[in-house]
């Protein structure tokens, strides 16, 4: 079972560059242009990069901050069911190696998930990842 669990998550991270510029290259500072709000969010640390491939609120919660999050993972869960099809994984496993990307993405200041589950600021060193990132 987990050699296919693996050779799955090879065939995700094969599309690799795609995760990276569709979310860390491109669609943060592209959803960051379309909403201040969400720029705001992220640069105060409100939210952050989850381990699952979507995006958290870190502390408070309050009802604009909860639609944001929302709206943008609606977003990010409809481009990685239609990837994992496209690399015959699950939802589940494209979007972990998304996690990964969008973690190794991040910019010093900025806040992510670590492997132990809590939230991290990003400091000039390399991300805390989980050991199934490639």
């Amino acid at each position: 079972m987990g050699d296919i669990m693996t050779k799955r998550l090879s065939r995700a991270v094969l599309s690799g560059t795609a995760i990276a510029v569709a979310l860390g290259g491109l669609a943060v500072p592209a959803y960051a242009q379309r909403d201040p709000a969400y720029a705001e969010a992220r640069a105060s640390g409100q939210v952050g990069e989850k381990m699952d491939g979507y995006l958290g609120i870190v502390g408070d919660e309050t009802p604009e901050l909860r639609r944001i999050v929302n709206d943008i993972n609606i977003k990010r869960r409809a481009v990685y069911s239609q990837r994992a099809q496209a690399t015959n994984a699950t939802i589940e496993e494209y979007a972990l190696t998304a996690g990964c990307q969008a973690i190794l993405a991040t910019t010093p200041g900025e806040k992510y998930q670590a492997p132990d589950g809590s939230w991290q600021t990003r400091t000039s060193a390399a991300p805390l990842r989980d050991s199934r990132c490639p």
